[in-house]
């Protein structure tokens, strides 16, 4: 299938349809709570007032006034996109359909009195409570490192100044240095994004400093798209890129931020950069919520409920819900699911089968676009993939260019999805 911002938003506008002309109740307004204001929460929100016409109170709660997509930041650090490009607001949610929006952190939830807390005192009252907060980190996944060296060792993972501090590392990188990354084992968010972000800083270090190295101490034996990563590594790239995977070491690994050394099996390394992508888990409210089950929330396929309880939904890279894996297109996806749901649950609405889709783009070098993706269906047991599909090795660079131009349409559209 081919994307662009037309035939994302033709889509998105035939669910719209689909979920339009509510049954009121006859009591008081229902009330909705969103915690997270990314690809799944803004999107639910969205959906969820824009076709309930006023019929359902939507309350957003997000921390950041300004929210920076981690899709496409990777190309920000190439320099493909401005900061500003991957920037967004609230303010459209709130003047086009009467959206609550709270900025502030959520930090409890009273399943009992359905009530969040907020850091700045207070709590919302919710009849559904949809949690999209994203992923934290996992205490003590890299020997050496937590959050209080990410200034020294970035993440750069939830975008924004990680993201602007890693880029900043990159471009002072001295001449024939040494960028390391230890990527993060799975399940982790957007399975790509670690090999996009090699590739990107490739493509710097080539133009700005050719005699650089990259280690990628890596702690599983595979990865997504690893045949079109490794093929473009060594295409663009050549003896710049050295994956170093479980098979040799690459799960055994400590840092020392003060001295900016990697140990991968034993052997010490000094480095200039050190990025590093720890293991993840749900974004804490989940946790705080009681809905979590290890390091991640269950949820029902049908509607992305919590099967902790029935009036809490789990969106996105927070969820475990089967076969999707954790992107900004999934929780898109599963958002609109969500609302289509809640709605009906609240106003006596249609309720539509659950169907889901995911594609995630990358880019290799200038105009070498690649793409994997699949739809889904609700099974009793999780979201289960349907058909797949993945760009080839060997393609022509026409089609490697389409490919980079699709995932431009896809990202106006998306972002349109969410806040416009």
């Amino acid at each position: 299938m081919t994307f662009n911002r037309r035939t994302f938003l033709g889509a998105a506008g035939v669910v719209a349809a689909a979920l339009s002309a509510p049954m009121v109740l006859a009591q008081g307004k229902p009330r909705v709570v969103v915690v997270g204001g990314g690809a799944g929460g803004a999107t639910a929100a969205r959906y969820i007032a824009k076709d309930s016409k006023g019929e359902i109170d939507v309350t957003l709660i997000e921390p950041s006034r300004t929210y920076y997509t981690c899709f496409f930041s990777n190309l920000y650090l190439a320099g493909f996109q401005e900061l500003s490009d991957i920037a967004h607001s609230y303010g459209a949610l709130a003047a086009n359909y009467g959206i609550n929006v709270v900025h502030d952190w959520a930090v409890g939830v009273d399943r009992d009195a359905k009530t969040v807390s907020l850091a700045g005192g207070g709590s919302v009252p919710y009849d559904k409570l949809i949690l999209s907060p994203g992923i934290d980190f996992v205490d003590g996944a890299v020997e050496g490192w937590d959050v209080s060296a990410q200034n020294k060792m970035p993440h750069a993972y939830k975008a924004g100044s990680q993201t602007e501090l890693l880029k900043a590392q990159v471009m002072a990188m001295p001449e024939g240095g040494t960028f390391a990354m230890v990527a993060p084992p799975n399940p982790y968010r957007c399975p790509p994004g670690p090999y996009e972000r090699i590739s990107m800083v490739a493509h710097v270090l080539k133009e700005n400093n050719p005699t650089a190295k990259i280690i990628i101490a890596d702690p599983k034996p595979k990865f997504s798209k690893m045949a079109l990563f490794q093929e473009g590594w060594a295409n663009h790239y050549e003896g710049m890129v050295d994956w170093i995977g479980e098979d040799f070491g690459g799960g055994n690994v400590s840092v020392n931020p003060d001295a900016m050394t990697v140990t991968i099996d034993g052997e010490e390394t000094k480095v200039d950069i050190c990025n590093v992508i720890p293991a993840m888990k749900a974004g804490r409210i989940a946790e705080m919520a009681g809905v979590t089950d290890g390091n991640w929330a269950p949820v029902n396929a049908a509607d992305m409920s919590s099967k902790a309880d029935p009036d809490i939904y789990v969106l996105g890279d927070a969820s475990q819900q089967g076969d999707m894996p954790k992107s900004g297109f999934s929780a898109n996806s599963q958002a609109k699911v969500c609302a289509n749901a809640v709605r009906g649950a609240l106003t006596g609405s249609k309720v539509f089968p659950a169907k889901f889709s995911n594609t995630c783009w990358s880019l290799i070098d200038t105009n070498d676009g690649v793409k994997v993706g699949a739809t889904y269906e609700a099974t009793p047991e999780k979201i289960a993939k349907v058909d797949g599909f993945i760009s080839q090795t060997g393609e022509d660079a026409d089609l490697r260019k389409a490919t980079y131009e699709e995932s431009l349409g896809w990202y106006a559209g998306i972002t349109s999805d969410m806040f416009s």
